[in-house]
């Protein structure tokens, strides 16, 4: 069995921060796809993850050296309401696979079986879903947005139960960190202030290095983590991009995209669109998202307040302070993407109402969003040669 570069230093965290154990196997494993740009990023032979060999430790049937499969454990709030206890309910982390340049990166299974944290599931993942997440998550990568990412894709020669039967896959999950906002809300809920201490420092060591030499690590960590996902969020409302179920434990502290569920990218513009069938009040409709990602880093915050200060009041405030910085940093992200989407250096005030009305007009009209703006894209470039009215050009 070949050995992968792995140092896995989230499976040498206390045991309460995972379970220990092994994917389950399948019966048939059958490679679909290997990403062969992300596979060479990451130092793997794609040849190999292509092999039976390599198929059977994508699929979880083979275990290579130097792994040690654990399942996290974590909250979160999901639609709104507190959950204490979620965890990887079908994924195994086989662990981190540490690149030449010494960055290391996450090797989840997704559909790899039952973990303790299944809640009654079966463990298992649907073909269909597993192409989509690989499909949608590499266009976002394509797009410049921080994200999770597929390195392979393979099927388990096993049928799944959901409405109906449906093929079974296994879907091999890249991330910077798969460590959430339900990982601190977790220990939180538990006053485990232990733990809380443990994870930041794992966190800070990992993602933010900078933050240890700061007066206040944790208020570092925490003003980091909410400007990566000011911008993050500000690349998808640019994208037309609705993720669907922004719940806490979606929410990875690395900054990245994860969890590619019934989202999607919006055609027809409606601020109000949702695309989770079980979304009825339209709570992670397009025009919330910004808010809701706010919502969600104020858990986070709140998570770590016995951490920021030994004066509770102190604390709330710097807590606050770092919050409240959030709406000015997502305008900043969002307006200088728009500038670019418009051809414009910067967006100034008297901009503003400019964009607005193109909003409105888009959301009147009922606009494709990104046919919109190649649109005026053609506009720009047909100027010269005099082409038709601006309103052809919305003629979809």
């Amino acid at each position: 069995m070949q050995a992968l570069p792995f140092d896995n230093s989230y499976a040498r965290l206390p045991a309460a921060f995972y379970t220990a154990l092994d994917p389950t196997p399948v019966e048939e494993p059958g490679p679909i796809r290997v990403n062969r740009e992300l596979a060479v990023e990451l130092g793997l032979d794609p040849q190999w993850l292509a092999s039976k060999e390599g198929t059977a430790v994508l699929a979880g049937n083979e275990i290579a050296e130097g792994s040690e499969p654990i399942a996290t454990v974590y909250a979160g709030h999901q639609f709104g309401g507190y959950n204490p206890q979620l965890g990887d309910g079908r994924a195994v982390l086989l662990g981190e696979i540490v690149r030449s340049d010494g960055q290391r990166f996450d090797l989840q299974l997704k559909g790899s079986g039952p973990t303790p944290y299944s809640r009654g599931g079966d463990g298992r993942a649907p073909l269909g879903p597993v192409l989509r997440e690989y499909i949608v998550g590499e266009a976002m990568h394509a797009l410049g947005v921080p994200t999770t990412r597929s390195l392979a894709a393979v099927t388990t020669g096993e049928l799944v139960v959901r409405d109906g039967y449906l093929p079974g896959a296994v879907l091999a999950r890249v991330a910077s960190s798969h460590i959430r906002i339900g990982t601190f809300e977790y220990f939180a809920a538990r006053r485990d202030n232990e733990s809380l201490a443990t994870l930041s420092g794992h966190v800070i060591a990992r993602h933010f290095p900078e933050a240890a030499q700061a007066d206040n690590p944790i208020l570092d960590m925490l003003e980091s983590v909410i400007e990566r996902q000011a911008t993050l969020v500000a690349q998808w409302q640019l994208l037309g991009f609705i993720h669907g179920v922004m719940n806490t434990d979606n929410m990875l502290l690395c900054g990245e995209t994860i969890d590619y569920g019934p989202c999607a990218f919006m055609d027809a513009f409606n601020p109000e669109q949702v695309y989770s069938s079980i979304d009825h009040q339209g709570r992670y409709a397009y025009r919330n998202q910004p808010g809701i990602a706010q919502w969600n880093l104020s858990r986070l915050a709140q998570a770590v307040l016995p951490l920021l200060h030994d004066d509770e009041e102190q604390a709330v405030a710097l807590a606050q302070a770092a919050i409240d910085a959030y709406p000015a940093q997502f305008l900043d992200a969002h307006s200088a993407g728009i500038a670019r989407k418009l051809g414009l250096s910067e967006i100034t005030e008297d901009d503003t109402a400019l964009v607005e009305d193109l909003f409105a007009a888009l959301a009147e009209h009922k606009l494709d969003f990104t046919l919109a703006f190649r649109r005026l894209a053609d506009l720009a470039d047909d100027s010269a040669a005099g082409a038709g009215s601006v309103a052809s050009l919305f003629e979809f």
